[in-house]
């Protein structure tokens, strides 16, 4: 029988991504068991994931070689190395079985960066660099988006939630203001704008993030509905799966919206295409715009090296609100 380990410890988006390998392998080989190994806080993600077996949760504090022997146990036959980190490289030690992992295309990314001459040749999306790893499963993508599934206990809190804060049945749109660097930020008088135009739309506006989040979304005063840093990452998900749209940087949060099957308008800056983070679905919008000095990072910076940021003060609200009127459309 086959036991395949998908290592993949974090981030959101990250993680989520891994999704559609996660369903191509289980519907390849349905009576293999599949599990995956993540950190405990990223365990959300894919914890309601049927299409696997079980979810290994590395603890906040526990040794690697603590987690290697529980998988040990397990006696899997392939490993899936979906991060290419040191942890996931001590597991290939320390676990016995047959290990293969994927390119990061480091050389083509450092390259874009620090030259802006493209070698990555056909761009090749992150979801799909994931079946690499897979190379011997017999796996192919099959073009759906990532999947985040949601406990009854989200969706029955999130049901409670809209009704208590007078958001049903009416239409709202979720925005997604944070980022870990500024770089990745869209202005927040852009945002103020924009969530003007959102509510003459007919839209109320609900804004998540992180505990980080929440003073810079204060900023918005009463025009949002401000539960950055409140929601769970399920509930979060809960609360994307019954808007209309939400309107994201290059976030997290924009795949997890993805992964429930939300229109997304996404505002990219510093981060660009070949890279391979662009919304993994058809029902989404990117903004970007063509500059020279793009990208200037992998994922982001706390100042613009050229002390302008046009790539992102250039995406003006009225262009985001109109591109959210085509997307609902």
């Amino acid at each position: 029988m086959l036991r395949i380990l998908c290592v993949r410890f974090s981030s959101i988006g990250d993680v989520l991504l891994t999704t559609p390998l996660v369903r191509a392998l289980h519907r390849r080989h349905p009576d293999a068991e599949l599990y995956f190994v993540t950190k405990l806080a990223m365990a959300p993600l894919v914890v309601e994931n049927p299409h696997l077996t079980q979810v290994i949760e590395l603890g906040a504090k526990e040794r690697i070689a603590d987690l290697a022997r529980r998988l040990r146990v397990l006696r899997p036959t392939h490993a899936l190395d979906l991060h290419g980190s040191l942890r996931s490289t001590a597991l290939r030690w320390l676990v016995p079985c047959q290990w293969s992992g994927y390119s990061k295309r480091k050389f083509a990314r450092t390259t874009l960066i620090a030259t802006k001459i493209n070698v990555y040749g056909k761009p090749v999306p992150v979801p799909e660099r994931y079946f690499e790893a897979a190379r011997d499963l017999d796996v192919q993508p099959d073009g759906g988006p990532p999947e985040f599934f949601l406990a009854p206990a989200a969706r029955a809190h999130m049901t409670h939630w809209l009704a208590e804060v007078g958001l049903d049945p009416k239409p709202f749109a979720v925005i997604a203001p944070g980022a870990a660097h500024a770089t990745k930020r869209w202005p927040i008088p852009h945002w103020q704008a924009l969530t003007d135009r959102l509510r003459q739309l007919g839209y109320r506006v609900v804004a998540v993030g992180s505990p980080q989040d929440r003073e810079l979304v204060d900023a918005l005063g009463t025009r949002v509905i401000n539960v950055a840093g409140e929601f769970t990452l399920q509930e979060t998900g809960a609360c994307l799966a019954r808007a209309a749209v939400l309107v994201s940087g290059d976030t997290g949060v924009m795949h997890m919206a993805t992964g429930v099957g939300t229109p997304v308008v996404a505002l990219f800056g510093p981060t660009v295409e070949p890279f391979g983070f662009f919304p993994y679905t058809k029902r989404a919008t990117v903004l970007e715009r063509d500059l020279s000095c793009r990208p200037c990072s992998a994922m982001g910076t706390e100042r613009c090296p050229l002390g302008h940021h046009r790539c992102l003060e250039d995406i003006l609200p009225d262009q985001v609100a109109d591109a959210v009127q085509r997307l609902v459309a």
